[in-house]
């Protein structure tokens, strides 16, 4: 079964991570995910090195993906509201 963990650690292992968060009900999960890698990138460009990071998992084990992906500086800048 797909977890929320098991997710965020295939995030984490395939792409340099400052954070990320997964949460879920194991068919649909919401992740925010935070990485130095999506400064200068549109937003599908930062989509896709996350879903390179899962691999064959987005095929095969997670059908519902919603993310937001920021860079530290916006991450920084949301924290500050």
């Amino acid at each position: 079964m797909v977890t929320p963990d098991s997710i965020q650690r295939s995030v984490e292992s395939g792409l340099p991570c400052e954070h990320v968060e997964v949460t879920g009900d194991g068919q649909h999960f919401d992740a925010i995910i935070v990485s130095a890698a999506f400064a200068g990138l549109s937003r599908v460009k930062q989509h896709q090195l996350v879903y390179a990071a899962l691999g064959d998992r987005m095929r095969e084990e997670i059908h519902a993906l919603s993310m937001q992906t920021l860079t530290p500086q916006q991450w920084a800048d949301r924290a500050r509201g």
